[in-house]
């Protein structure tokens, strides 16, 4: 069955999440995932988080959890910021994402808080991409979303191979566990 089919599928059933890190469609991607360094994915998230936190501070500009999760990860990748503290914040986001009813917003919040998990582990980045193709539905509708869904996932394997070939010329700090 190809991705489109799977996301019909999960749209009739009245899923919230329209992907999963079990799809044929994922497993690519997540195979690249797997070939990288913790920094690596810890700095394609953080892009992605951005881009995506910025979207949301358009719809909200009073709103501030998604901006702070990520300041968090941040924080918490650099040694500056314990687990338990970052994780508040990651968890406050996905709160946020309980009290909006639009279902891309929702699936855009939690993209954000996918992402800022990959400090603790790198596992975590495959959730960016469910939730974030998942925001891609919603927001071209299933019937006009498939170029939109490509040239999406096209752009987490081409920022990922950038991050990749770059990585090194990050001048960030990294705590010691992100160093292993």
């Amino acid at each position: 069955m190809d991705w489109i089919e799977e996301v019909r599928i999960r749209w009739k059933r009245n899923n919230s999440v329209l992907f999963s890190k079990n799809s044929e469609y994922l497993q690519d991607l997540i195979r690249l995932f797997q070939a990288q360094n913790h920094r690596i994915m810890a700095l394609w998230a953080f892009d992605f988080a951005a881009e995506t936190v910025a979207q949301l501070e358009e719809k909200y500009p009073e709103e501030t959890r998604p901006r702070k999760a990520l300041e968090a990860a941040r924080d918490w990748s650099a040694g500056k910021l314990k687990m338990r503290a970052a994780q508040q914040k990651i968890l406050a986001c996905h709160a946020f994402a309980k009290e909006i009813e639009n279902k891309e917003d929702i699936s855009l919040c939690h993209a954000v808080g996918q992402a800022c998990a990959v400090v603790h582990t790198a596992g975590h980045a495959v959730g960016y991409p469910v939730y974030d193709l998942t925001a891609v539905v919603y927001r071209y509708g299933i019937e006009h979303c498939s170029d939109a869904v490509e040239t999406r996932k096209r752009k987490y394997v081409d920022r990922l191979l950038y991050q990749s070939a770059h990585w090194k010329d990050s001048d960030g700090e990294w705590a010691d566990f992100m160093l292993r």
